[in-house]
């Protein structure tokens, strides 16, 4: 009972963050949105144009430093890598295409659901079903491989990028774009975010919640120990924004902020993020986490996020509150058929060389 009490506090401390961090000045059910955040930096440093979504969002920069800084104490810090590196970008690339068609990361999607948006349910059906397709793959021996030990600087290079973009947002450089409106011109001022960004970060590489992690262990082995951290996170927000968000907070499907009623794409495009958060090991914030403590596949992952969602903005793939675009549907479905692909080839390749080595051990 103590370890699940544990991880409802750590989930719960999160929750309470998001909600301030809106409160604040946080575009409305987006105290905090991994996916809009790198795609907001994305568009800060030019890689796609979208005038109303590009800021430095200093609360990923505190993901990243609090994490780092608690690895650091506590001796998790370690430069790992090399499984299946191009693969994980790829998969972080569509992951978060599914997400901006969504218009949020799965942790937006709890939030979401907290502050009373009910289309969140549907992507939560989506994210469920995506989680266990992933499941049966795992079951019939997908997997990325193990990760090695890599070169110590490699494992610093993520933190040292989010000491660039801590300067770029200090300094304002000309070449740095930020929006005068639209959600990247919503923010909570600078340092608020950074410190409490820090603690998320901190919680984070502490409890390891992962939103897919949670429900996978859920499904595949009856492990509800991650989840207790989800719960946390949604009930506490939903508590923390009927205290300081009520004048924001209804519970329909229509006229949600940053939102769309496009079901079925909310549907696919959450299966899509599912699906790619379980091959992965998890969803984009446990991606970050795991970058910020040296794992330089994860480091590619994120990579592949920011790429995807510059790709998102560039392409006319990521919805609006008008709904899912043509451009977008066909991506979330090309998204969907490639991940299933891969995965089974995967399988396919892996149990091969299962079988190799068996017959060499049986000639041996």
């Amino acid at each position: 009972m103590g370890g699940k009490r544990k991880m409802f506090i750590y989930g719960g401390i999160i929750g309470l963050i998001a909600a301030i961090l809106m409160k604040m000045g946080n575009p409305g059910n987006m105290g905090i949105c991994v996916a809009c955040f790198y795609r907001d930096i994305a568009g800060a440093v030019g890689l796609h144009r979208a005038e109303v979504v590009q800021y430095i969002r200093p609360e990923i920069i505190g993901f990243i430093f609090g994490a780092f800084i608690i690895s650091i104490v506590k001796r998790d810090f370690k430069s790992r890598g090399g499984s299946s590196t191009l693969i994980r970008f790829f998969l972080g690339f569509f992951l978060v295409i599914g997400a901006l068609v969504f218009l949020g990361c799965p942790l937006r999607m709890i939030l979401r659901l907290a502050n009373g948006d009910l289309n969140a349910i549907i992507g939560l059906v989506g994210y469920l079903v995506g989680i266990f397709i992933g499941i049966q793959f795992l079951k019939k021996g997908y997997t990325l491989g193990r990760s090695i030990e890599q070169n110590k600087i490699s494992g610093y290079i993520v933190p040292t990028m989010a000491v660039v973009l801590l300067i770029f947002l200090v300094i304002k450089p000309a070449f740095i774009f930020f929006s005068t409106e639209g959600p990247g011109s919503m923010k909570a001022p600078v340092i608020l975010s950074l410190v409490l960004g820090m603690v998320v970060g901190a919680v984070l590489q502490r409890s390891r919640i992962c939103t897919a992690g949670g429900f996978r262990d859920a499904m595949l082995i009856k492990d509800y120990h991650f989840l207790w951290g989800i719960i946390g996170i949604f009930i506490v927000n939903l508590i923390a924004n009927l205290i300081l968000n009520f004048d924001s907070f209804h519970i329909g499907f229509a006229d949600q902020p940053v939102a769309h009623s496009n079901h079925l794409w909310n549907f696919l495009s959450m299966t899509l993020a599912g699906l790619c958060s379980v091959l992965l090991g998890g969803c984009p914030v446990r991606q970050t986490i795991l970058a910020s403590e040296g794992d330089t596949d994860a480091g590619v992952t994120i990579l592949g996020v920011i790429v995807g969602a510059a790709f998102s903005h560039n392409f006319d793939l990521a919805s609006s509150p008008k709904g899912a675009t043509p451009n977008g549907k066909i991506a979330v479905i090309i998204g969907i058929v490639f991940v299933l692909i891969l995965a089974y080839g995967i399988i396919k390749n892996n149990n091969k060389i299962k079988s190799q080595n068996k017959e060499v051990i049986k000639n041996a």
